[in-house]
């Protein structure tokens, strides 16, 4: 038996009433558990992601020109086809110009319309890549069940096959914007190339977590379906910022693409440094930014973190395909 010198001491306080209150004795209290950071596993997470791709080259060459043979494979138009769509949503966009300037009573002018050429071209890109890569790992269910490859090749390779189509438009596009007068072509034409890689990288997150997702929810493919659709009227590609008045045009840059198609519009068309802003007056005395190099900005940061971030969660879910497919 042990002594009462080894029992927890506690101690008493009065109470009006006569009694003593009880304290419980001190309890060590439990140490905090720290999760640690380890930068070194980020960084090898990330390395194995880039090396994968890398190992894996070869495959996703073999599936473009797989996706591009089965495309235009007893066609009759063959590669017609690639020039379809473009001439389809330039002559939408031609009849929409010519209307507007027949309800202002205005003359229709040769940059607008090569302006909303090239901005049609840039969307009818975003839109084929994005219908065609939302089920391009349904599609492959014989390959996604059976072997271990990265994942990644099969919206990769549906954006890549859409920029190919897309390349033969721009040639279409490109003759046209030189044959117009009062277009031409100028050295502001070389922002293009950043350009279009910004739109393939946005484009590119997209294709990337609308697949993912497809997989989980099949009723994603319909949501893109959607977006495709009528993601046409809230971005700029049939009608310009300044239409929309000092607070639409804000409004609308919020799009990313918006920020991109301007930008083509400006340098290929309006022959505009995109580094310097451009600034209107308002029918009320308001001046408002029709361009500003932070919306350039602003789509970088969305394409280039937002590809980062789809890229890192299709990763992380890719175990599962196999599973949920």
């Amino acid at each position: 038996m042990s002594s009462d010198s080894e029992l927890p001491k506690t101690s008493s306080e009065p109470l009006a009433s006569g009694r003593t209150a009880r304290t419980v004795p001190d309890r060590p209290s439990p140490e905090p558990e720290w999760v640690e950071f380890r930068a070194e596993e980020v960084a090898d997470s990330w390395r194995e992601m880039f090396w994968e791709l890398f190992h894996y080259r070869e495959l996703l060459w073999q599936m473009i020109l797989r996706d591009i043979r089965i495309r235009y494979k007893q066609a009759v138009m063959g590669f017609g086809w690639a020039l379809l769509m473009p001439i389809l949503v330039v002559g939408s966009g031609f009849v929409v110009k010519y209307v507007l300037a027949q309800t202002a009573g205005a003359a229709l002018e040769t940059q607008a319309v090569a302006g909303m050429a090239v901005k049609a071209l840039a969307w009818t890109f975003f839109a084929g890549a994005l219908g065609f890569a939302t089920n391009s790992l349904t599609n492959n269910i014989h390959l996604v069940t059976k072997i271990y490859f990265p994942r990644e090749v099969f919206p990769l390779s549906a954006v890549l096959v859409q920029a190919f189509d897309t390349s033969i438009g721009a040639l279409l596009v490109l003759v046209a914007v030189v044959a117009l007068p009062g277009v031409g072509l100028s050295w502001t034409g070389l922002w293009a190339l950043p350009l279009v890689l910004l739109l393939m990288a946005f484009t590119t997150a997209l294709a990337l977590v609308l697949s993912c997702a497809n997989v989980f929810f099949r009723d994603v493919k319909y949501i893109a379906q959607l977006l495709i659709t009528f993601g046409i009227f809230f971005t700029p590609v049939f009608y310009e910022t300044e239409m929309l008045g000092p607070t639409g045009s804000q409004i609308m840059m919020l799009n990313p693409l918006a920020p991109i198609l301007e930008g083509l519009r400006l340098a290929v068309v309006q022959h505009h440094r995109v580094w310097i802003p451009l600034v209107q007056s308002a029918s009320n005395g308001e001046t408002f930014y029709l361009w500003h190099p932070g919306w350039l900005l602003y789509a970088a940061v969305c394409s280039v973190g937002g590809l980062l971030v789809c890229w890192r969660v299709f990763h992380r879910l890719e175990f599962l395909y196999a599973e949920y497919i």
